[in-house]
């Protein structure tokens, strides 16, 4: 990277700097304002050392205003300010066991030491929760605040009171002025209860523990805040009337004596051997910990060192963050359980320690079939390598075989289905070639329960009816209770519930209230009416997804129409001859179709779900406009519509809409944050267009 940024002119490293400051300065604010960060901390990371590589290149790029020269995000305006006494600076980041000798090098230099002069570090799990800074005049805690922009942040005073580990006054003895700082975390156990109460209660899911604490402690009410189980982990200070000790380690066991909660895992370490030997440690048990870390941060034990060292930047000389491989962590395989789908596929799922991987917690990992557990070797009770990329479903890599005592279980593949009726699973052959399929498949079709469920899920997704508040976990809780048990159900459920025939009535059920029944009601009420496209998705029928519902859509205009091809489809016949003709339509599909319409239950449902929805006409897809007929891909962080939206916009104009980029792609529209698929586009010469200049192409 070094030798190509020295390549550029002045100008481009100028444009690119300014491109890229705006960049980081949006993810800032999503991440530290609206805790609702928008890509990976490793995509972060590498946007701020490509500005930090161009400022080392042309150091007259470096200004005040750029995002290297401060921390955090201005103070949102919800709260009133704090003037923070002594800066609440961020850590520079080591990634590699070299950048760690690095570090030692330049200290021991700044220093003039000794090769064999000592030199001790503390080394501490970095936890990955909301900076937040105490502060206590004579053991009163009097200021709580978050870091915001390093300077100035929130006052969230009594937030902060509301947690059992923050204490309110302190005993002994005690500077009179005294700033603690420290971590507001959630425990893995505390997250997954909290999602599973907002999920009961038809609220979206929080990504990850850090944005949960984040959002739980800058509640406007405190109310709110003391129903979250937030936690506090303290481990340096701020301004300080008297020395907390003449030693790191020295001052948080300081802090720890007066009754704070500091990270045992903390441990003073002589060489960079030491340091790592400490990070593998953390590292190997980082699943067991019960709490998010992204790496751990060593800091230079003697504070007069300290002292000496100083600041460079928006970080301290002293201290360094060593980072975790974002993408991938080790964790144990508790057990596997199997998972039946719509289509009947028996998939086996890992079911994990939780541990954070790419910013999300993961605690299942696909295993995907038979073959895939036989050719890994994975076996229950192996500690196991997961690897998540974007917004691929978490896998599991390597099964770290050095690790196994002998307690790990050899996994069974069931031969039946999981489902009450026990009907047989089978492995297809292929009739053309005679290959037999690496999926198991239970054959109960849809008197399988589990597929039944599964197609109610399917038929509430966003890309199907899209119902608000019907999430996966309800429909699971209504089916189980018997209140919905096929797709009509869900439309008669407001009438039922306004009968007394539901007990008790929805708004007296846990995790609800009578506005979440209310809204629910509203939403399916609205969902009345639906795209043919649309309605033709939510079917779940095999092999027939998004894209191919749109195709039948356009192609066939109304249900009515479709509805009548699709019952003849089952026949060896001229109407199966005349779907196998759509472009992009193959066998597969055709021959799911006639299935499913040739099924006595499906087209009774059917009948019982139409007197319920009003299916509307496909609109007419231009042919005359300029993207007809074109590819288009859409990427990056949308602002200026959604990513539906822009589709459908997209088909209804005559363009074709790809997933991916490849040579036959004519546009690519790119929001910001848009990352491989742009440069792929790039290296293409595939035209690349900003929201406006699309929406200038295509008449607005």
């Amino acid at each position: 990277m070094k030798a190509e940024i020295e390549n550029l002119s002045p100008d481009a490293a100028a444009a690119e700097h300014a491109r890229l400051a705006e960049e980081i300065a949006a993810h800032d604010r999503a991440y530290y304002d609206d805790d609702a960060p928008r890509i990976s901390d490793a995509e972060y990371d590498a946007l701020r050392a490509r500005l930090e590589a161009l400022e080392a290149a042309f150091p007259d790029l470096k200004h005040e205003a750029s995002p290297t020269q401060r921390v955090g995000a201005k103070p949102s305006g919800k709260f009133a300010e704090v003037r923070h006494a002594v800066p609440m600076l961020s850590l520079g980041n080591a990634f590699t066991d070299e950048d760690v000798a690095a570090f030692e090098t330049r200290i021991r230099r700044f220093l003039n030491l000794k090769d064999d002069e000592a030199l001790a570090f503390t080394a501490e799990p970095k936890i990955d929760g909301l900076s937040a800074a105490l502060r206590y005049e004579k053991g009163v805690l009097v200021t709580g605040a978050t870091r915001g922009d390093g300077q100035t942040g929130e006052n969230v005073t009594e937030n902060l009171k509301t947690l059992d580990e923050i204490p309110r006054r302190l005993a002994g003895n005690v500077p009179d002025v005294l700033e603690v700082r420290g971590e507001v975390y959630l425990s893995h156990a505390d997250f997954a209860a909290l999602n599973d109460a907002q999920e009961k209660a038809g609220k979206p899911a929080y990504k990850n523990p850090r944005n949960a604490a984040a959002g739980s402690l800058r509640q406007i009410d405190p109310h709110v805040t003391k129903t979250r189980p937030l936690r506090f982990f303290a481990y340096t200070w701020g301004e300080l009337s008297e020395p907390l000790s003449d030693t790191q380690f020295g001052a948080v066991e300081r802090l720890k004596a007066l009754g704070f909660t500091t990270n045992a895992d903390m441990k003073l370490c002589e060489g960079v051997e030491a340091l790592l030997a400490h990070y593998r440690d953390l590292e190997a048990r980082r699943a067991e910990l019960g709490y998010d870390i992204d790496g751990v941060v060593y800091k230079v034990n003697r504070l007069d060192w300290q002292e000496r060292l100083g600041f460079v930047a928006r970080a301290p000389r002293w201290a360094i963050a060593h980072k975790f491989s974002p993408e991938q962590a080790v964790t144990k395989l508790n057990t596997i359980e199997i998972q039946v789908g719509r289509t009947g596929a028996l998939t086996p799922v890992a079911k994990l320690e939780p541990v954070t991987v790419g910013g999300v917690v993961v605690s299942n990992a696909t295993l995907h079939n038979e073959d895939e557990i036989a050719r890994k070797d994975v076996r229950v009770g192996d500690f196991v390598t997961v690897q998540r990329a974007g917004d691929v479903i978490p896998q599991i890599v390597e099964v770290l075989k050095d690790r196994r005592d002998g307690s790990e279980t050899v996994f069974e593949f069931p031969r039946v289905c999981p489902c009450p009726l026990k009907t047989p699973a089978e492995r297809e052959v292929n009739p053309r070639t005679g290959e037999v399929n690496a999926v198991t498949r239970c054959t109960g079709e849809f008197a399988c329960p589990y597929q039944r469920k599964e197609h109610l899920k399917h038929f509430v997704a966003r890309k199907a009816f899209d119902i608000e508040g019907l999430g996966e976990k309800q429909v699971e809780a209504f089916y189980e209770e018997g209140i919905v048990k096929e797709p009509a159900d869900i439309f008669t459920l407001a009438a039922r519930n306004a009968d007394g025939a539901i007990t008790p009535p929805i708004a007296e059920r846990e995790g609800w209230g009578a506005k979440s029944a209310a809204n629910l009601f509203d939403s399916i009420e609205a969902r009345r009416s639906i795209a043919l496209a649309r309605f033709i998705n939510a079917l779940g029928i095999r092999h027939v997804g998004e894209e191919t519902s749109r195709l039948l859509a356009r192609t066939y205009g109304d249900w009515t129409t479709f509805e009548a091809a699709a019952v003849k489809a089952a026949d060896e016949g001229e109407a199966r001859e005349a779907m196998l003709g759509i472009d992009g339509l193959g066998d597969t599909a055709v021959d799911a179709i006639g299935r499913f319409f040739a099924e006595d239950h499906n087209r009774a449902a059917l009948k019982r779900l139409l007197d319920q929805v009003k299916v509307e006409d496909a609109e007419a897809v231009a042919t005359d406009s300029p993207v007809a007929g074109k590819t288009v891909v859409f990427t990056g962080a949308l602002e200026r519509f959604t990513r539906d939206e822009a589709k459908a916009r997209a088909q209804s104009l005559g363009a074709k809409v790809a997933g991916s980029v490849s040579a036959k792609t004519d546009y690519l529209v790119a929001g910001p944050g848009a990352g491989s698929k742009l440069k792929k586009a790039t290296e293409l010469g595939v035209t690349t267009l900003t929201e406006d200049e699309w929406l200038a192409l295509i008449g607005g």
